[in-house]
Parts: structure tokens; sequence; C-alpha cells
């Protein structure tokens, strides 16, 4: 973990989040580094899925939704009207806690993001979907049948495909919603090796309902309870001294 964090890379400011007549955030301020692992931690359905979809504007494809306040990306209000959300989430990587995979082959599911962002280039798109499956230890195990359907492979599979797809477009923002639950031990030191190594490039926002995993990885972690951002901080004094009692219960596991 770095001594000094880095200059912000997002800052939210006030954000609350609204589902028909449902509030699912409130009021919600931090700011994130860049170059950083921040975790999100809390009691299941506290909003902190919903959080990370508002920093890529996931949650304007679904109805009846609106956001309040502001979330500046280097500077800039992505809440703004005349934000273009397509360009945004072209910066952003995101996995979620199901596999969430295209009907193509394993290597297609990689080469079709690629291709999005302008890469046509056969070399270069082989290349990098090898190289993909090797960060997630994926290609070993499918090496001699990457034009199988990916729905063939088994769930740890499919995720850490999700994964290997997410990075090999070398994302700006990196999006991790609960993204090793499905993960055996093994595939999970991988990929916790993986974002270790990813921060040094890029600023990543992760969701875990695995406190010893948010301890390991994180350098700053924020604990949202009931769509309220209780407490935020360095990660070692987040878990070793917290500021709140209701934070202090969390993490020494009187509830949640």
């Amino acid at each position: 973990m770095p001594a000094e964090l880095n200059d912000t890379k997002i800052k939210a400011e006030n954000v609350s989040l609204f589902v028909q007549d449902k509030q699912v955030l409130n009021r919600i301020s931090l700011e994130i580094p860049e170059q950083c692992i921040y975790a999100f931690v809390g009691p299941e359905a506290g909003g902190k899925s919903s959080l990370l979809r508002c920093f890529n504007r996931l949650t304007d494809l679904s109805e009846h939704t609106r956001i309040q306040g502001a979330i500046y990306l280097d500077g800039q209000n992505i809440l703004a009207s005349t934000t273009d959300t397509r360009k945004l989430r072209m910066r952003m990587g995101m996995v979620f806690q199901q596999p969430n995979l295209f009907p193509f082959s394993i290597a297609d599911n990689i080469r079709y993001v690629l291709k999005l962002r302008g890469i046509k280039n056969h070399s270069e798109l082989q290349d990098r979907v090898e190289v993909a499956l090797k960060r997630t230890g994926l290609f070993r195990e499918v090496h001699d049948s990457l034009n199988r359907p990916a729905a063939d492979l088994n769930l740890s599979q499919q995720q850490r495909l999700s994964i290997a797809r997410a990075i090999a477009i070398e994302p700006e923002i990196l999006l991790l919603d609960d993204p090793m639950s499905l993960l055996d031990p093994w595939s999970t030191l991988v990929i916790e090796e993986l974002f270790l190594e990813l921060k040094d490039k890029c600023t990543i926002l992760m969701v875990t309902h695995n406190l010893k995993q948010a301890a390991r990885l994180s350098d700053m972690t924020a604990f949202i309870y009931n769509g309220t951002l209780i407490e935020q901080g360095p990660t070692n004094r987040f878990f070793t001294s917290p500021g709140k009692e209701l934070t202090q219960k969390y993490v020494s596991g009187k509830f949640g």
C-alpha cells in the first residue's frame, strides 16, 4: 500500500439516488484517489451496487430512476446533461457479481469489446485476448478451446472471462461488483494479485461482502448502511480504529 495516495480521480458530492418513490442513496459525498483500490462494504441491499452504477451512469438505463448531486471525474461533472455516456463508459470496465457474457465464443467475448474500441489488427487482437486470459489464470484451462461458446464454461471460469474482458480494454477505471464471490480459493488469489498489479495503471472501485478481502486489497474503505455513508478512510485505520460505533459493530461481526 502506498505511503501517500494520489490526487483525486472521482469526487461525489451529496449524491442521492431515487428509484420511483424509494430513496436508495442519501447524500453521499466521498473522494476516490487515482491509482488505488477503494472498497465499499456494508450489509446486503444497502446501496453499494447502486452507487457503483452511478459512476458510469448505468442507473440511466433503469426506469423511474433519478440522481441528485454531482459526481466529478477528473473535475468534470458526469451527471451533467451534456455528458456523453457512451464515451464515459468507454473509459471504464465493469464486472458484475454474476457473469454477464455475450452469446459468443470465449475469444470473441474479448475481441468484441476490443473491436468496439477501434482495434482491428488480427495479430493485436489475438495477443490481447491471450494476455487477458493469462492474467486471469484462464488461458491454461481454455487455450485449446477458445472457439467454444463461453456459456460452456463453469461459473468460476465465466466470471474470470468477464474479468479478462474488462481488463483487456485497459480501462482508466475498473468497477467491480463483488467480482470474486463465485471463485474458488486458487482463482481468488490469482484475481486479487491481478487487481493489486492493475492499480498502478487504473483506479479500482470494488464492492465486496468479504471484509478480510477488503482489508487485504484496498487502500481506502467506505462503509455504506441503508443508503448512507457511515464512514470512510484509509483501510488500515478503518479496520483497526473506526471512528463510528456502527462501523465498529459491523467490522467486529456484531451485525451484517
